[in-house]
């Protein structure tokens, strides 16, 4: 391609941009709002994805061991253990500790321990911790035929229902951005279609003096690219404001709350978008074309 062809096309793009300045400022609205609503659908259940998975890390099987075990048979459990696969960590928890933390937990209710007295009727134990939480329940009932185990706990009803939570979490936030992207793509091109359609007397003029269909079609498809691009880096630049005042927002209240960080979040985010922007912009303009270029 030449480069006074090139320079052609740039300068018609720049003059339709500034002659149909209303139409060109309605399609790069359209991006950028319709852009944006997608981005804060995305961060929204790229969060909803953290969370679930932070829930799923945080479940642990408990396994109590017989307050009579010697030590070379708790160090079996232990070894077995270590060696069963998908187990990422296990550790152990004399019930002299457990107690301990157990007065620290409840705090100014510790004192109804005293009743105890020197007895301790908590049981040394194992916190083993999984990488795929799925595998909770085989690796728990591998590990309670072990001898020496007299129980194994994980919360199995919570467990389950946190499980079935986090996949229906993922499942119906992946449907919802598959329509939101769908509707976004409909919407930006029938905006695009509008402004090829206010100049569908000069494709004619030019099909009938004999110019090429891709001649045509560059300025449109590179007009396209620029409403793109800055509809998305218009929607990139308010989805960054408004994820960092959500987060400080969120944390003012909710100081632990597995949030995603804003860096290099939000700019990953923000090329996504910009992305999307090029591409809905050539899609709306190829599909645009179509009905015009057939003189």
């Amino acid at each position: 391609m030449k480069f006074q062809t090139v320079e052609y096309y740039f300068h018609e793009v720049l003059l339709s941009m500034i002659r149909n300045r209303w139409m060109t400022a309605a399609s790069i609205g359209t991006v950028a709002v319709s852009l944006f609503v997608l981005g804060v659908f995305l961060i929204i259940v790229m969060n909803m994805n953290k969370m679930a998975a932070s829930l799923e890390s945080q479940v642990q099987i408990s396994v109590y061991i017989n307050d009579n075990l010697p030590e070379e048979g708790r160090k079996e459990i232990e070894r077995m253990t270590k060696a069963l696969k998908g187990v990422t960590t296990i550790e152990y928890v004399p019930r002299e500790e457990a107690l301990k933390k157990l007065r620290e937990r409840l705090g100014e209710n510790k004192k109804i321990l005293d009743a105890l007295g020197d007895s301790n009727p908590l049981p040394n134990a194992f916190l083993v911790t999984v990488s795929n939480p799925d595998d909770v329940k085989k690796i728990a009932a591998a590990i309670a035929d072990l001898y020496g185990v007299d129980e194994v706990k994980y919360g199995q009803d919570v467990a389950a229902n946190l499980f079935e939570l986090t996949h229906l979490m993922r499942f119906f936030g992946a449907i919802l951005m598959g329509l939101l992207l769908g509707a976004t793509i409909f919407i930006i091109s029938n905006t695009i279609r509008l402004t090829v359609f206010a100049r569908r007397k000069e494709i004619a003029i030019m099909k009938y003096v004999g110019a090429t269909d891709w001649f045509i079609r560059w300025p449109f498809i590179l007009e396209g690219v620029g409403l793109g691009i800055i509809g998305g880096g218009v929607s990139a630049f308010a989805l960054k404001n408004f994820y960092s005042a959500m987060v400080e927002k969120i944390y003012e209240s909710l100081a632990f709350f597995p949030m995603i960080e804003q860096y290099p979040f939000m700019h990953y985010v923000s090329m996504a978008l910009v992305g999307a922007g090029i591409f809905i912009g050539i899609l709306g303009s190829t599909i645009s074309l179509k009905r015009f270029m057939e003189v």
